[in-house]
């Protein structure tokens, strides 16, 4: 039977210490916390009950070895994962698409790496960058229903690259503590940017990577932080460091949108209605401390 419980017990970070330990094989899902506004009692304490929803992401793994992941809302296919690394431009990208519609992942590169698009080192390291930062942005995740079937593995069409995984949770617990502070930074991915003054002398001797590049194309008062970041593929905590480094180097700065300001206009000369109190959420404590086996 699969391993079912919620990532408000068991954190995605213990998760993957258990599948490393054990060495297991299989694919952990993560599904949307649904509420359906009632309680229920755990270890003699009430609190809100959670239901499963639709799947959020998925995370594949074999002998112990992280191979795959996929996250709703992030591209995943070959052609967005190379054009997101840099390794196509936006034009080579179109076109691949365009013409190689079904065309399997593992059939594409190899067709890629034929025509001298890309290498065999730039597939392996792009598909292993996109598979990283998926299972970072899920180790944030502090409630989810998650569900962990054995030997169940991704369709064989798929490219698989092994990873470890303790450095893999490392890295991660060390992200953890930079989310926090960027999100302390920029609490808010509604704000917009623009440029400062004189920002051709800004950019006078400057290096960029080619991800800061692309969010430095879409600066623009009307668009958001949190609209830049779905059109370059990227995770909130890519987006904010990214706006982070801009901001310290004073590439760009924040500003309220045009949408967000008349919003606040509207809301300061409306009546205020009276606010419930909100319940006070139980703190549960984790169930396990240490489990070698699943």
């Amino acid at each position: 039977m699969p391993l079912k419980g919620e990532l408000r017990d068991f954190s995605t970070t213990q998760l993957l210490n258990l599948i490393n330990l054990a060495g297991k094989t299989g694919t952990l899902t993560i599904f949307q916390a649904a509420r359906p506004g009632v309680m229920e009692e755990v270890n003699g304490k009430k609190r809100e009950k959670i239901d499963v929803g639709p799947e959020r992401a998925r995370v594949s793994f074999k002998g112990g070895k992280l191979i795959y992941a996929s996250m709703e809302g992030r591209e995943g296919g070959l052609v967005s994962i190379l054009n997101k690394a840099g390794k196509l431009t936006d034009d080579q990208a179109r076109i691949i698409r365009e013409r190689a519609k079904n065309t399997a992942d593992k059939a594409l590169a190899l067709l890629l790496i034929n025509a001298n698009y890309v290498s065999q080192n730039d597939v392996v390291s792009s598909i292993q960058q996109h598979v990283l930062d998926v299972v970072y942005s899920l180790m944030s995740w502090r409630e989810e229903p998650f569900r962990f079937d054995d030997e169940v593995l991704p369709d064989k069409d798929k490219i698989v690259v092994p990873i470890d995984l303790e450095n893999v949770i490392i890295e991660g617990v060390k992200r953890l503590k930079e989310i926090e502070e960027l999100s302390q930074h920029l609490p808010n991915l509604d704000m917009a940017l623009k440029f400062p003054d004189n920002p051709k002398e800004k950019f006078k001797g400057i290096h960029l990577s080619v991800e800061e590049w692309r969010v430095v194309s879409f600066v623009n008062p009307k668009n958001s932080i949190r609209q830049i970041a779905k059109a370059n593929n990227m995770s909130e905590m890519e987006i904010r460091r990214i706006i982070y480094g801009l901001e310290q180097a004073g590439l760009v700065e924040l500003i309220k949108p045009p949408g967000m300001e008349q919003a606040a206009a509207q809301t300061r000369t409306r009546p205020r209605p009276q606010q419930k109190p909100q319940v006070q959420k139980i703190v549960v404590s984790r169930l396990i401390d240490k489990i070698r086996s699943i």
